[in-house]
């Protein structure tokens, strides 16, 4: 038996690039009978391997004495076999309640980053886990039970980052008959007996039931859809990249997406004729992810619910619209595109700056032509620029209005809404609130106080997001029109 499982770990290693010989493999040894296993085949694999050896363990202080007496064993088997022992441990159910983590979350948390750390302290290449197959599919049926896409199903990968997993092709029960066949004993760890918990219940119950009642091969199976998956998933972030490269920009921390190719975003050779954009919402939802993933700065992962908020918003949402989502991540809707931008990045966002509750800056065209005006309550910048009009065919105007200088009058301000503003938009025969027009586009009390508005001797020429005003509004006898856009930062 053990000839036979080192050389099925050994497979696994090649197939998946584990580890290079002179790499130094932290063990990670919880007592259990699965991580006692890896720890006594790794040590009589190490020779053939070329690595150097060092055993890991994590203490979650979740189980009193039953957890000091883990730890001595550990301590015992590492000094038995000569091997360097790295210890650690966290107050897991503190930490769970303080970030509103459920407690099996809270702990692979805490001991991933414990493993990052001795990765750096301690001149660690690689640290092997005792994932086995029967770890695997209870995660990809734990995950189908809680609700998952296609990369959920995909659970443990062999590797992740610096993180090993070389026994997912092997059972539990095999490890158990190599540690009776080498006289090697193990610890139990009493809360896997724990059926109030949902690992314990599949484990003692639900897989047993599966196994015995309706495929004796539903853990292979279970594997199988794994493996499955996580091909799927190798080439939807090899396609989601390079769309992403296609139609993705990047400036000051900032990711701007073209909503038009959001929505359609698959190349025209791969389109089918006839067909709704169903065909490339999948890909539509994994760029958002993406996006929001790139700019995320505290972890939190998207629903569904807010993948397709951002599908909408993209659809018809209004200009200026902002929503916020998991992990920090805001996205602004602006004229064609959205923006993606995390805490780290811009403020984009129109809520009033602390203490502001207007704003109003004079514009002077003299000279240049143009103008910049920085409008730090709203994190934005609005650039003003007179140009030739009718345009020249060559030239285009992808956002931003034209109104007819000749119809501008001193002084010209840009400012915040006031109450009781009121113009003609273009295309309309009467005058219309300012303040029921931006109620119309659902635009909340705060974000309306500071809302920019292009004065021309105290007439209304421009709003944001909203028609011209009509007597102001450029036309085939304009001469020269000026150019106003309002972008980010």
């Amino acid at each position: 038996m053990p000839g036979t499982l080192t050389r099925r770990i050994q497979q696994a290693i090649e197939k998946h690039g584990m580890l290079r010989a002179g790499d130094r493999v932290a063990i990670a040894v919880s007592g259990g009978a699965d991580s006692v296993a890896l720890l006594r085949l790794f040590h009589s694999m190490r020779a053939g391997l070329g690595v150097a050896l060092s055993v890991i363990h994590f203490d979650h202080q979740l189980r009193g004495a039953e957890s000091d007496e883990d730890e001595k064993f550990v301590a015992s088997l590492a000094q038995s076999l000569a091997l360097p022992l790295i210890v650690g441990g966290s107050d897991v159910a503190l930490a769970a309640r303080r970030n509103h983590w459920n407690l099996e979350d809270a702990a692979r948390r805490l001991r991933y980053q414990f493993f990052e750390d001795a990765l750096k302290q301690h001149a660690i290449a690689r640290v092997a886990t005792a994932h086995t197959s029967d770890d695997q599919a209870e995660t990809v049926l734990a995950r189908i039970i809680r609700g998952t896409g296609l990369a959920g199903l995909s659970a443990i990968h062999p590797v992740r980052g610096n993180i090993i997993r070389p026994l997912l092709n092997v059972r539990r029960e095999e490890l158990r008959g190599y540690l009776n066949s080498i006289h090697q004993q193990w610890r139990e760890d009493s809360s896997n007996a724990d059926t109030a918990r949902l690992r314990a219940r599949m484990r003692n119950n639900l897989l047993p039931q599966l196994e015995r009642h309706f495929s004796a091969n539903i853990v292979r199976n279970l594997n199988t859809l794994a493996d499955l998956a996580r091909e799927e998933e190798l080439f939807w972030k090899s396609l989601v990249e390079s769309r992403c490269a296609a139609i993705v920009t990047q400036e000051s921390g900032l990711k701007r997406v073209d909503t038009a190719e959001l929505l359609s975003p698959l190349p025209d050779i791969l389109k089918q004729k006839g067909d709704s954009q169903r065909p490339s919402y999948a890909l539509t939802q994994r760029i958002v992810r993406k996006l929001h993933a790139d700019a995320a700065s505290q972890g939190g992962e998207l629903s569904r619910q807010h993948v397709e908020r951002v599908v909408e918003m993209a659809r018809s949402g209004y200009r200026g619209q902002l929503l916020h989502l998991p992990g920090g991540v805001q996205v602004r809707k602006e004229l064609g595109r959205l923006i993606f931008f995390g805490a780290g990045g811009k403020n984009l966002s129109k809520q009033p700056a602390k203490g502001a509750d207007s704003f109003c800056y004079p514009i002077d065209l003299c000279g240049k032509g143009s103008a910049t005006v920085s409008v730090p309550e709203l994190g934005r910048t609005f650039r003003l620029k007179v140009i030739d009009w009718p345009m020249q065919e060559r030239e285009t105007i992808t956002e931003g209005v034209v109104l007819d200088t000749e119809q501008l009058r001193p002084p010209l301000v840009l400012r915040s809404c006031k109450p009781g503003d009121a113009y003609r938009p273009l295309g309309r025969t009467r005058v219309r609130k300012l303040s029921r027009m931006l109620m119309m586009k659902r635009i909340g009390r705060p974000e309306r106080v500071l809302w920019p508005v292009l004065a021309s001797a105290d007439r209304i020429a421009w709003v944001d997001g909203m028609p011209p005003a009509a007597e102001f509004c450029a036309t085939q006898t304009t001469r020269t029109g000026l150019w106003i856009c309002g972008n980010p930062g």
